[in-house]
């Protein structure tokens, strides 16, 4: 398959920068990895991760976490474990 169409799109420097740094990490080059999600378009019909608005209770815990409150902190995985219960 000839590979002729162009994509061109603006975003910010910064997200391009930290993409990028994982897509290497990946071994990916930045047109394999548009075109490894494009593919995923095409197989799934749609996005490849689900995409939602949250909701009020979802918004009020961003808002309480980035604020630092009401947050439960483990001192590893143990005391993460031990504090839901499981």
């Amino acid at each position: 398959m000839s590979k002729t169409a162009t994509i061109r799109a603006r975003v910010d420097p910064d997200l391009k920068n930290k993409a990028e740094h994982v897509f290497s990490k990946l071994g990916l080059t930045t047109t394999q990895a548009i075109t490894l999600f494009y593919k995923q378009v095409e197989l799934r019909n749609g996005l490849p991760f689900e995409v939602i608005i949250p909701n009020v209770t979802t918004h009020r815990t961003f808002d309480n976490t980035d604020a630092g409150r009401n947050l439960v902190v483990c001192k590893n995985a143990d005391d993460m474990f031990g504090k839901l219960g499981i």
